[in-house]
């Protein structure tokens, strides 16, 4: 037997929508369940079954090798790959830091090179310089980028959190102090008229070497000898930023990367840079007067 009347349409949708509603509030048949399974699933085929772990990524749309670094790096929900050790691989790198900073340019000593000696140590640290202080600046940066994405990442009852955000303060704190200057210069040799004045002098050398062709020698000569000193300058400066940076930090770095986990490699020092700098700078050194000497018998002959 029913008693009362029937629902009419309306009341039978608000029905309908009261009771999803209900449903969605507690919890079950979201997608971030799915996500859950399908990410717990495949941590525990990769360990277990290699086959059917490829068989799980190829059906969540992971083609490749970097495709399946994605979906692994993202179903790690662990701040931290190795925490326990977290803490001193952090201070290590950050006293590596320090240490580079202030010991990275000392001590280069050319001094079998006579009357020139201290003209060659001046440049070769102003290369060494640059490029140590460049890679501090970086490592510095990136450390404190890595921190805030994991402290984003972190549940706030996450035991280890407080370990992350120490870490990221401290990094915010030194940033200022290593990302300065890396060359070290006065502002104003670095000047717009400086600057002028250098660019003034070698439109006057080129000038005169086009109607002179003792000026023209002599320039052709002044410009090899110049750029096979600068190819030696930024080959030197580079060798040395590199075996410090190596000796220095490049250790550390690379454990900290490790106990922090899944969170790809560290930033890399601009030494190899600047050595094929110096390497191109050399070969256009070494054409510079058999071209130098053919435009000038083009000259001659017009």
């Amino acid at each position: 037997m029913k008693f009362g009347r029937d629902k009419t349409a309306s009341e039978q949708s608000a029905q309908d929508f009261d009771d999803a509603t209900v449903s969605d509030d507690d919890g079950s048949g979201l997608v971030l369940d799915e996500l859950d399974e399908t990410f717990d699933a495949f941590l525990t085929l990769r360990k277990s079954d290699g086959e059917a772990a490829a068989t799980l990524l190829s059906a969540i749309g992971a083609s490749s090798e970097v495709d399946g670094d994605i979906i692994l790096e993202i179903a790690s929900k662990r701040p931290l790959g190795h925490p326990e050790r977290f803490e001193a691989a952090h201070t290590t790198v950050m006293r590596a830091l320090e240490v580079l900073d202030r010991n990275g340019d000392r001590g280069i000593n050319f001094s079998s090179l006579g009357f020139v000696a201290p003209i060659a140590q001046f440049l070769v640290q102003l290369v060494t310089r640059f490029i140590i202080r460049s890679h501090v600046g970086s490592v510095i940066d990136n450390l404190r980028k890595l921190y805030a994405r994991r402290e984003a990442a972190t549940l706030i009852d996450d035991p280890h959190r407080q370990m992350i955000v120490r870490s990221r303060v401290q990094s915010e704190r030194l940033r200022e102090g290593y990302k300065r200057n890396p060359l070290a210069l006065p502002t104003f040799l670095l000047g717009g008229a400086v600057l002028s004045t250098v660019i003034n002098l070698i439109v006057g050398a080129v000038g005169a070497a086009v109607t002179n062709w003792i000026t023209r020698v002599i320039f052709i000569a002044v410009l090899f000898l110049l750029l096979a000193v600068a190819a030696w300058v930024i080959l030197q400066g580079a060798g040395i930023a590199s075996r410090r940076i190596q000796l220095s930090l490049e250790s550390p770095l690379k454990a900290l990367y490790e106990t922090i986990g899944r969170c790809g490699n560290p930033p890399k020092d601009q030494s190899r840079v600047f050595a094929v700098i110096a390497l191109i700078v050399a070969i256009v050194a070494a054409l510079i007067i058999p071209i130098g000497g053919g435009i000038g018998w083009l000259i001659d002959q017009l």
